[in-house]
């Protein structure tokens, strides 16, 4: 059995952050989203897989210099090739799979079918996280071999996923997106699938949207006579494509840290709960109030860094406060007299304030901005 990892979405609900990065290598808890769906794969005895990539683009990005824009190529295919590299570091071999476009997830089944061959395959979308793991579905997917197996949540906005409708366990109607929903179970970004799939991605028309649906596809087998099983997920699940999910996913897997302390901390300052330090991180006169972790490098100074905050490596931050975060590496937050909750800042950026102060700071920052605060 083999996995398809789709890696190639454009990330348009993290904007600014994805227009120079892709949005599966965002972080949570200072670990990338995609890496969390990689060792999944891998814990459920899979050891082959292919990552489907999007082309280089151009895009305009304002500079943070001039504020005005300018053309960047974005190359999110490069990011993920040198981040996940052969896959070895998670015991995968790893094949990467070009995608030209955004054509949607069934578009993306039909190009991996030279890869894929006539072996069932376990879809995983990238910016998707499951705490639990995948590895009773796929054993369950082995043991009883049906044509598909999808994976539902109940949701409080099923109009924003594709929506099933079940009689028992088996699905009789799927509908991507539907302005009425006809039930509030999701679709996780999780779909296992025989080889009777890539008839049925062939068999399917463009969307009005203009992509190849995967659930056309599922509907096609259905509509087909071939089994197609659900099952409803009882633990947590985050498409992690808006901010708000990102933080809470963050939030979630915050929860579960242990204490591990490699950086250094001064006599001054105060910790409270479990933190996770990086080596060569540096804590001097502050309070930490976990959980929370500080990455390798860090620099925290005369600063409050309260719970469910991921803070990445080599980031420096004095005479400010933030909780509920994520700051990716490399940032400076310096100076700001009102606490930064509930935000994301991308890479390289860089937080100051001015005289006049607010109640309070909720951000999302693109890479390689400055902001002054007001």
């Amino acid at each position: 059995m083999k996995a398809l990892v789709l890696a190639g979405g454009r990330g348009t609900r993290l904007r600014p952050i994805t227009h120079t990065s892709a949005k599966q290598l965002v972080p949570v808890a200072n670990k990338p989203v995609l890496f969390y769906g990689l060792e999944s794969i891998r814990a459920a005895g899979i050891t082959e897989a292919g990552i489907v990539v999007s082309d280089p683009r151009e895009m305009l990005h304002p500079d943070p210099r001039t504020g005005r824009a300018v053309t960047v190529m974005v190359n999110s295919q490069a990011e993920i090739r040198a981040a996940v590299g052969d896959g070895s570091a998670f015991g995968l071999t790893v094949t990467y799979i070009e995608q030209e476009a955004p054509l949607g997830l069934a578009h993306a089944v039909k190009i991996a079918e030279p890869f894929l061959g006539a072996e069932p395959f376990v879809m995983y979308l990238g910016d998707n996280l499951i705490k639990d793991g995948i590895r009773p579905f796929v054993e369950e997917f082995r043991a009883e071999r049906p044509d598909a197996q999808i994976l539902l949540a109940h949701v409080k906005t099923p109009w924003e996923f594709g929506v099933a409708e079940l009689e028992g366990d088996r699905v009789v109607r799927l509908e991507e997106k539907p302005p009425r929903p006809k039930s509030d179970l999701a679709l996780v970004g999780v779909y296992l699938f025989g080889p009777s799939v890539f008839e049925a991605v062939r068999a399917i028309r463009p969307s009005g949207r203009g992509e190849l649906e995967i659930t056309d596809a599922i509907q096609h087998l259905i509509g087909s006579g071939r089994a197609v099983r659900s099952h409803v997920i009882s633990g947590w699940w985050k498409d992690t494509g808006k901010v708000e999910d990102l933080l809470e996913a963050n939030r979630i897997v915050l929860a579960d840290l242990a204490t591990d302390v490699q950086g250094s901390i001064d006599s001054e300052t105060t910790v409270e709960n479990a933190v996770r330090i990086g080596a060569g991180a540096v804590i001097e006169r502050s309070r930490l109030r976990g959980p929370l972790v500080i990455g390798p490098g860090a620099r925290i100074a005369e600063a409050y860094v309260g719970p469910f905050t991921a803070i990445g490596d080599g980031v420096e931050i004095s005479h400010a406060e933030i909780e509920h975060s994520i700051v990716l590496e490399r940032s400076v937050i310096r100076d700001v007299p009102v606490r930064i909750e509930s935000s994301l800042i991308g890479k390289d950026v860089v937080v100051i304030a001015n005289d006049q102060r607010p109640r309070a700071h909720r951000l999302i920052v693109g890479d390689s901005s400055r902001v002054e605060l007001a």
